[in-house]
């Protein structure tokens, strides 16, 4: 029964995001549990250089995408503060990352490794790029130039 640890901001949520939920799912297996963190409303806006939703419309829109994307039901959200949330002590058997997030989840198994705990399998998935084959991301979303599929906009 494998725990498997994701997170973000997920807003807006693209198809990136929708890779990156459906690989934790497939690790998790139908016994496993997921768990997504996400992100503080004071730690999404130090980070983001543009508007975020708040957590609780953050935590609807996650909610709803997986039931009607991705048929699920079962998962456990953990609001975060920090890059590293509870991956750095609680018991969890993977992670799974993008590329701009797999240097986090190295940390994380150096902080578990120092703190006595067995690393974390790192699963990573690749980027969704849009049709222009720049990365889809939620920034660029926001900017107007893509839509949440990587349909160019401009």
């Amino acid at each position: 029964m494998a725990r498997v640890a994701v997170g973000g901001t997920f807003d807006p949520i693209h198809d990136g995001h929708l890779a990156l939920l459906k690989k934790a799912f497939e690790v998790a297996g139908e016994d496993g549990t997921v768990v997504i963190a996400l992100t503080s409303d004071e730690m999404a806006r130090s980070q983001r250089k543009r508007p975020v939703r708040d957590f609780d419309t953050r935590l609807k829109n996650l909610r709803r995408v997986l039931r009607e994307k991705l048929g699920v039901e079962r998962f456990e959200v953990e609001k975060i503060s920090d890059v590293f949330g509870s991956a750095i002590e609680k018991d969890y058997d993977y992670i799974v990352v993008s590329p701009e997030t797999a240097p986090t989840a190295y940390r994380i198994n150096e902080i578990r490794r120092e703190n006595g705990l067995k690393p974390l399998k790192i699963v990573q998935i690749e980027y969704k790029m849009a049709e222009d084959n720049i990365r889809i991301s939620s920034t660029r979303i926001a900017e107007g130039k893509i839509d949440t599929h990587g349909r160019v906009l401009v």
